[in-house]
């Protein structure tokens, strides 16, 4: 990929059907005058109101948005009306516009009491917006943060509105934020034979991509029904690189409350399809790993308790669970590495005493599924026999490879 003067110049393939960011538009200007400050503070596509603000002016606009919508402390919707754009719907994907429904839970259409706006859910009877949702918008605004995982649902949220945008002659504005996990890019790629809610894309677990970047590559591989492209403007992001440390300034989601739990995500997701807490139901989640069953081998010990919001009804609820405390875990170490870490599924595999019960869902409902959080079946079968990181991890190519030599041609930034 080659930038000249600010155009972005992409492959053929990203080109039918698509329009991304224009060489004379604000969304391609910001692209260049990024570079002249390669010092200064990330700014994200939706702080950057003066590269998309006059295009807005006039339209009717749609935005899905959630809690992680904002400029500074203020949310997108509410600055936007404030400056005379005329927002007519919201959707609102899992835990609702506002973020009041926890992890799973169906989401209902609704007003906004703040703003008068009709809510559209995307997480209860249907999962995009149909052709009389769209009937009165004249551009849809995507800005959702995401984390960079294949199981953190955002992209298949964003991959569904692009498809609703194509299919209704839609144009999609994405409002660029940083990955906090963009410098990783690690997995198995997923075996179609497990997709699912949870896996949609033949992706590694991390991607290594922004969600603008990750839109590219829908369209580009033609992952939407029908070979559908969608009309892209993407407002990218400034002073960004993939392996800049980055703070969320908004917690994702209800689960993900915590910098350390955010990074800690990737390799601590793939305890949900096992007899393991991951700290569900404390205030600590995804920074804790135990289950009673170790009472003995472990010291460090926590308690899963019924918390509105974020877990009503977490795995070993009221059981004191014993295992590994990872909130003091130095989160830099997985980024020295550049690898997600597998030693904790092989050590409390290992620990755990009641080998068939460690990732057979019978023995727990809120036990998720191991192949379709892997994406595959052979990881599962690779801790049961004992093998190393490095053995599991070299089972991943030559896909992992050929993944990341296909991410280089959508990538906006270095």
């Amino acid at each position: 990929m080659k930038k000249l003067r600010g155009l972005i110049v992409l492959p053929a393939i990203l080109l039918a059907g698509c329009i991304l960011i224009d060489a004379c538009s604000p969304a391609g200007k910001a692209v260049a005058d990024n570079k002249a400050d390669n010092a200064g503070r990330v700014l994200t596509g939706a702080e950057q109101t003066e590269k998309y603000l006059p295009y807005l002016q006039g339209k009717r606009v749609g935005i899905l948005a959630n809690p992680t919508t904002v400029i500074g402390k203020k949310h997108l919707v509410d600055s936007l009306m404030n400056r005379g754009i005329n927002i007519v719907k919201v959707f609102g994907p899992e835990h609702g516009f506002r973020g009041k429904a926890s992890a799973g839970a169906k989401v209902q259409d609704e007003t906004d009491s703040a703003t008068g706006i009709p809510i559209i859910s995307l997480y209860g009877p249907k999962r995009k917006p149909s052709a009389a949702d769209l009937a009165d918008v004249d551009i849809m605004i995507f800005d959702v943060q995401d984390v960079g995982c294949r199981f953190y649902t955002y992209i298949n949220v964003m991959r569904d509105i692009m498809e609703s945008c194509a299919e209704n002659k839609k144009e999609l504005m994405i409002l660029d934020r940083p990955n906090p996990n963009g410098y990783l890019v690690d997995g198995p790629i997923l075996d179609m034979r497990f997709k699912s809610g949870i896996g949609q894309f033949p992706i590694p677990i991390t991607h290594g991509m922004t969600i603008g970047e990750f839109a590219q590559m829908i369209n580009g591989q033609k992952w939407m029904a029908n070979n559908l492209q969608c009309n892209l403007k993407i407002i990218p992001l400034a002073n960004y690189r993939h392996d800049m440390p980055y703070t969320l300034p908004v917690a994702p989601s209800p689960n993900l409350n915590t910098q350390q739990s955010v990074m800690l995500y990737p390799a601590l997701c793939l305890f949900e399809g096992t007899i393991i807490s991951q700290g569900r139901g404390t205030y600590t989640p995804f920074a804790v790993l135990g289950a009673p069953a170790l009472k003995g081998q472990y010291d460090y010990s926590f308690t899963p308790r019924s918390i509105a919001g974020m877990a009503e009804t977490p795995l070993h609820m009221d059981e004191a669970c014993y295992g590994l405390n990872l909130l003091n875990y130095d989160i830099n170490e997985m980024r020295r590495s550049g690898r997600i870490n597998l030693q904790w599924m092989i050590e409390l595999y290992k620990a755990y005493p009641i080998k068939e019960k460690f990732f057979d869902r019978s023995y727990s409902k809120q036990m998720g599924d191991i192949n379709k959080l892997a994406g595959t079946d052979l990881f599962q079968q690779q801790i049961k026999e004992g093998k190393t990181a490095d053995e599991i991890r070299a089972s991943w190519e030559p896909g992992l490879s050929e993944y990341k030599k296909m991410r280089l041609q959508y990538l906006l930034y270095p």
